[in-house]
């Protein structure tokens, strides 16, 4: 990566907390995986360009999940083709016999739809293709996405993987053999368009010894907030078979925003946890949106639980990386104030990188909220629907230009206020917004491209008022403030 000194990474609209490639054009996050200390990212990449082409694996390193080191290119197109998205694992026995000493093992799609292997015998600096490629020949058209666990149970390695509309299930002993087990999803959740990159792993309900298995998979179309969107399902595998929790025409969503896609989870991580990324855009408008030298940028890294939420039931919540909060400064507060109509507590100070939390009581209030305020015809808002028991995101009056017709929008997510509480943490990153409600049990992603920073901020109600017990705000300093040398 090069850089320009001063001026690194500061392009307009280039986020500062969130992972972003140095040029070129990014999608789905591949490959994550922990191992001997770090954190690898990998990465749909078109190095040439600012649009979907030839895809590459491109490759980032973290020991926090919020600070990244760029590696060089992983994985590059082949004589078979293009290298499309798929997973790593730790091969630590060498079960596959291509890493003597233990070492990382990819899958990945190839863009004709068969799968292939590479492997690192040096903790994935250098990649070397399977001569055996492709381990799984294409069956036709929309078979891709390969994310591959070891299931202890059996003693194997099991792999899910998008076949058009439904999943289907994998088994190897050696990560080169693979057998049919079953498929799922057909007749559950949302369709309208193929599914993509599914995930598939254990976790324990939160206060409780119980366990269950959760698959995430994304839809290019027919998404909860319109285009792109990932949905989840709970349930139980037992090595061969998924079996969901929920009747079919239930859809749980991951993210109630418009901009969060391909979303999927490290293996590997030591202490247990369950931690996701997504892809922070959307097909509709994905390779339009107005940045200038790259495109693309992932949300951030966030902790997975499964949790018992009020009036919604069993579901996956999620809240940032506690190491997003070591580059908090100049905090910000307001305490038991009631708001009857507006109150601005910011006004003309450049709110780029910051973290915003509230606690607001309920009271009269019909709606009430956050205003994010750009100028006196700009704005964001961020609020609570009580009579409809709905959170929203407004992001109608905020867009850069009219890049895209589907860009602006409003968009709602159902939640319950807590004991008649409603607790919001804000991530605002120069073009985007994460809102995580409640304790992270309803997440929306959105991006943004105002004209000018947003520089206000102000507490709002409709038809009554409410009490904003506690409002703070930090600024976050940025990830990059490191240049690289332009050796």
């Amino acid at each position: 990566m090069t850089s320009s000194g001063k001026h690194y990474y500061q392009e307009q609209f280039r986020p500062q907390l969130h992972f972003s490639p140095p040029s070129g054009w990014m999608n789905d996050p591949n490959g994550l995986v922990y191992y001997r200390g770090q954190y690898h990212l990998f990465y749909q990449h078109h190095p040439f360009g600012t649009r979907v082409s030839t895809m590459h694996w491109g490759h980032a390193v973290s020991s926090d999940l919020i600070q990244w080191t760029h590696l060089p290119i992983a994985l590059y197109p082949d004589q078979i083709g293009a290298i499309w998205s798929g997973s790593v694992v730790v091969d630590a026995d060498n079960s596959s016999g291509l890493v003597p000493n233990g070492g990382l093992v990819a899958m990945f799609s190839y863009d004709n739809q068969s799968q292939g292997i590479a492997y690192s015998r040096d903790e994935g600096q250098t990649w070397t293709m399977y001569a055996g490629n492709p381990v799984i020949p294409s069956p036709g058209r929309d078979f891709r996405d390969p994310k591959v666990c070891w299931h202890a149970p059996t003693s194997c390695w099991i792999m899910i993987l998008a076949a058009q509309h439904e999943v289907h299930f994998y088994a190897s002993p050696n990560l080169l053999t693979w057998t049919f087990l079953s498929a799922f999803g057909r007749d559950y959740g949302a369709h309208g368009s193929v599914w993509e990159c599914p995930d598939l792993f254990p976790l324990k309900v939160e206060g409780s010894d119980v366990s269950k298995w959760v698959i995430t998979v994304s839809i290019i179309k027919n998404g909860v907030a319109g285009g792109s969107g990932t949905q989840y399902f709970i349930g139980e595998f037992d090595g061969e078979t998924f079996i969901p929790d929920s009747a079919p025409e239930t859809t749980l969503w991951l993210d109630y925003g418009p901009d969060n896609y391909a979303a999927v989870t490290w293996n590997n991580v030591p202490d247990g946890r369950r931690l996701l990324i997504g892809w922070m855009n959307n097909w509709d408008y994905g390779q339009e949106v107005p940045t200038s030298t790259w495109r693309g940028a992932m949300t951030l890294p966030r902790v997975l639980k499964l949790r018992n939420v009020e009036g919604m039931g069993l579901r996956l919540v999620q809240t940032p990386v506690k190491a997003l909060h070591n580059d908090r400064v100049n905090r910000q507060q307001w305490q038991d104030q009631v708001i009857s109509d507006t109150v601005k507590l910011i006004d003309g100070t450049p709110l780029k990188a910051v973290e915003i939390k509230a606690e607001l009581q309920l009271d009269s209030a019909r709606e009430f909220g956050i205003r994010l305020r750009l100028d006196e015809q700009q704005q964001i808002s961020i609020g609570y629907d009580a009579a409809n028991a709905r959170l929203f995101l407004d992001r109608r009056a905020a867009e850069h230009k009219s890049f895209h017709d589907t860009f602006p929008g409003i968009y709602y997510a159902p939640l319950h206020a807590k004991d008649g509480w409603l607790r919001l943490d804000i991530v605002i990153d120069w073009s985007s917004l994460e809102i995580f409600a409640g304790d992270g049990d309803v997440v929306m992603t959105a991006q943004i491209f105002p004209e000018k920073p947003i520089s206000g901020l102000e507490l709002y109600t409709v038809d009554g008022t409410v009490r904003a017990t506690n409002v703070e705000l930090y600024q976050l300093g940025s990830v990059w403030r490191d240049p690289l040398s332009t050796e």
